[in-house]
């Protein structure tokens, strides 16, 4: 399947996920959706503190995995990139990674781009979580190279062909985020980079 033959961006199946996002608990224990709110983890009880603690670890792991995977040069930085190598061998596609900040929430062909990629992934069971935080991903991925022209760091893919892929540099604690997401349904996390 190429990006091409997607589904249209309407879908009701890439909209399942809006429907457990945001919104506070009630008196009850539950989101905003009705649902029974489930913990993090068994060892992790959902509180304030809990909550940020994780996302700034997940957020860590992410750094660690995109400077390794640059290093070994199994990163693809861009959205042309990203969809010519998605078409060519999504199965070496292990994550993608979307990034953004505020001022790019209201770029329409960015964003239609994403909801493409996205929509991908979903059906090559591709992990994909969003990062906000374009300054300190540029700082972790040395951008912009001294007399090179910056690249476009609004979507990353990480390819991992071996089959010792889940012991890399941080991978397998993006992943569990990724998959505790969906069980949440949650498609798509978000993870904010923290500036140092």
């Amino acid at each position: 399947m190429t990006l091409e033959e997607l589904l249209p961006c309407d879908s009701p199946r890439w909209v399942r996920g809006a429907a457990g996002r945001g919104g506070g608990r009630d008196g009850m224990g539950r989101d905003g959706s009705g649902r029974a709110a489930v913990p993090l983890s068994p060892a992790e009880p959902r509180t304030e503190r809990a909550v940020p603690r994780r996302m700034r670890a997940v957020g860590a792991a992410v750094e660690r995995l995109l400077a390794a995977a640059q290093r070994s040069a199994r990163l693809s930085v861009g959205v042309y990139e990203a969809a010519k190598l998605l078409n060519a061998d999504p199965d070496s596609v292990v994550l993608c990674v979307l990034a953004t900040d505020e001022e790019d929430e209201g770029d329409i062909a960015l964003q239609i781009h994403f909801t493409l990629i996205q929509a991908f992934c979903c059906d090559n069971d591709i992990h994909i979580v969003r990062v906000a935080g374009m300054r300190r991903l540029a700082a972790v991925l040395g951008e912009p190279a001294p007399g090179a022209e910056p690249r476009d760091l609004h979507c990353l893919l990480v390819t991992m062909p071996h089959a010792d892929a889940w012991q890399s540099h941080g991978l397998a604690e993006v992943a569990n985020y990724c998959a505790e997401s969906r069980d949440r349904n949650q498609w798509v996390p978000v993870v904010r980079l923290q500036e140092r």
